[in-house]
């Protein structure tokens, strides 16, 4: 199997593909690496504040988390920070001295084709790339941040019996833990490598030029969804009471624009802070969705 350019990423995937075991990946399985699209992002070279998508428009490449400094998780990628642990661990110490630029982007392994994509946990919106890239990609089960033990490359992987037996477990796993990650090695570039954007209807941002543009069915909740038991139950009451507060201040239903504005209002005076946008975020993610 051909290896991706650069010489970390090519030691990485050796690391991963000496501890894998099964066979080869199905020809459909696709990865898919979510964001949230309508996040701030730094600015643009005027100066002028941009997002998340405009980010990956205008540079064309979709970087990690050591790069641009945002996630839809934790934010420990830094040097002796849980990510660079994690990292350091899974590849065998391939990226420990590695620009931020030349670590491994983010996804999961979306084996069930499922409409918003394999891992929403980490955003509403999700790039769907190209078959070619699995030649470039490792992956692990269940989420690097419980160090797994269970890891896979395009032409050996035993993951996906792994993650969906876990489905039928007692107790079930959380739908928002149930995917399958995926990590891709050297450049994600927007032209080359990604077959479609796909993104919530709230969402009415920019498009990213040459890259087709798909809608899943979309996510929202009705400020009254906030106080139903498994709600209140799942991210704390702390955090349905912001949700509810979110889904009045959007008329009455919050989806992921009305999760965005508050990201943009930040820790101002009536705003929320990001942890709690995070968690509002998994309650819309785990019960919102209208698919």
């Amino acid at each position: 199997m051909e290896e991706p350019d650069g010489d970390r990423a090519a030691r990485a995937i050796a690391h991963v593909r000496a501890r894998a075991r099964g066979g080869p990946l199905p020809p459909d399985v696709r990865v898919t690496v979510h964001f949230h699209p309508d996040r701030p992002a730094g600015v643009d070279r005027s100066g002028q504040p941009r997002t998340t998508l405009e980010a990956i428009a205008a540079d064309g490449v979709h970087l990690s988390q050591f790069a641009t400094g945002t996630s839809g998780g934790g934010l420990t990628a830094h040097p002796g920070g849980d990510r660079w642990v994690w990292e350091s661990r899974l590849f065998g110490g391939a990226y420990d001295d590695a620009p931020p630029r030349e670590r491994p982007v983010y996804g999961s392994l979306d084996h069930r084709h499922l409409p918003a994509g394999g891992s929403v946990r980490f955003g509403s919106a999700h790039l769907r790339l190209r078959a070619e890239v699995l030649r470039r990609t490792t992956s692990c089960w269940p989420d690097s941040a419980f160090h797994p033990v269970d890891v896979g490359t395009a032409d050996r992987c035993d993951l996906l019996g792994l993650a969906d037996a876990a489905r039928g477990a007692d107790p079930p796993a959380d739908p928002l833990d149930d995917y399958v990650e995926a990590h891709v090695h050297g450049p994600l570039l927007i032209a080359r490598d990604v077959e479609a954007l796909v993104l919530d209807p709230s969402f009415r941002g920019p498009a990213v030029p040459g890259v087709p543009v798909e809608r899943h069915a979309g996510f929202a909740l009705r400020r009254s969804d906030f106080t139903r038991p498994e709600i209140v139950a799942y991210r704390g009451p702390d955090v349905a009471a912001a949700g509810a507060e979110l889904a009045a201040r959007s008329g009455g239903t919050l989806d992921p624009a009305g999760i965005g504005a508050a990201a943009w209002a930040g820790e101002r005076a009536g705003g929320v802070d990001g942890q709690t946008l995070k968690r509002v975020w998994h309650c819309l993610a785990r019960f919102g969705f209208r698919g």
